[in-house]
């Protein structure tokens, strides 16, 4: 694999990383990946771990998140029959499985971190911290919302999401997309590389690749036209050091128009399926 930018850890650590490009996935991985990850994420400045809003940025993450959490539930809601099990892996807080829920929905989840599984707790919610805690069963519906570029041992990881989900189930599964306006825009300061808690960064060729490894296919991609606006806000302030509003919304407001005609928007979120042909 060949080298194709340096960053670091901007919000936590200041620890540089290098990303490096899987030309035949066409995908970067984070090198080197420390051995000790769950100490990148012991901070309150990891906001998926947090229900706060202390700040305007907090804030405008949870307004957004509590609209997207409507669009989550009505989402899943068309890919259901009358066995509604949904597994969110990555499930940080567990809003969304508590919205789910609501919703007539019986939840599980995963979400290795303590102090949001004790968050979800505060909210009726018992997560796990590992699949392999989970009883013998599948599920008509498995989400990994911006949880997949976290995983460790990638295709190891595919495998067992894939054998969890239920002959006719879906797989919902959103990333970061590195190849954006955005991404391109901002370089090493590009708040979505998130290294080194973002292990993997994905194109569309190499979400393709690695599920149909594990006899998936893509059914349907979704925009995620919010992202390009929150992200360009973050590396804002890792490039110049402060919060340029009216400058980020002119970039995220740019990689969504670049990418009408594209389609490479900063996030995307992928509907995929067993594929008949592949057994």
């Amino acid at each position: 694999m060949k080298s194709f930018l340096k960053t670091k850890d901007f919000s936590i650590s200041g620890e540089e990383f290098e990303l490096k490009l899987d030309t035949e996935l066409n995908m970067l991985r984070t090198y080197p990946e420390p051995e000790n990850l769950a100490a990148y994420y012991d901070s309150e400045a990891y906001i998926s771990h947090s229900d706060s809003a202390d700040n305007l940025v907090d804030k405008l993450y949870q307004y957004i998140k509590k609209y997207n959490l409507k669009r989550k539930v009505s989402l899943i809601n068309k890919y259901t029959n009358t066995d509604k099990t949904i597994l969110d892996i990555g499930a940080g807080t567990g809003s969304f499985l508590e919205t789910a829920k609501r919703n007539g929905w019986k939840v599980y989840g995963i979400e290795p971190g303590k102090k949001a599984r004790d968050l979800a707790a505060n909210k009726g919610l018992k997560l796990l911290d590992n699949l392999d805690l989970l009883e013998k069963r599948t599920f008509q519906v498995i989400t990994l919302w911006h949880v997949l570029e976290h995983l460790p041992d990638l295709d190891s990881q595919i495998n067992k999401i894939t054998s969890l989900l239920d002959e006719d189930g879906t797989l919902i599964v959103a990333v970061p997309n590195f190849q954006s306006y955005d991404a391109r825009y901002y370089k090493e300061y590009w708040a979505a590389y998130d290294v080194p808690r973002h292990l993997s960064h994905f194109s569309q060729l190499s979400i393709k690749k690695l599920f149909a490894k594990n006899g998936m296919k893509i059914e349907k991609i979704n925009p995620m036209i919010f992202d390009s606006f929150y992200v360009s806000l973050l590396s804002e302030k890792y490039k110049h050091g402060k919060r340029n509003f009216f400058k980020a919304f002119l970039v995220g407001l740019k990689s969504n128009v670049w990418a009408w005609k594209t389609k490479e928007y900063s996030s995307l979120l992928y509907i995929l399926k067993k594929d008949e042909k592949a057994f």
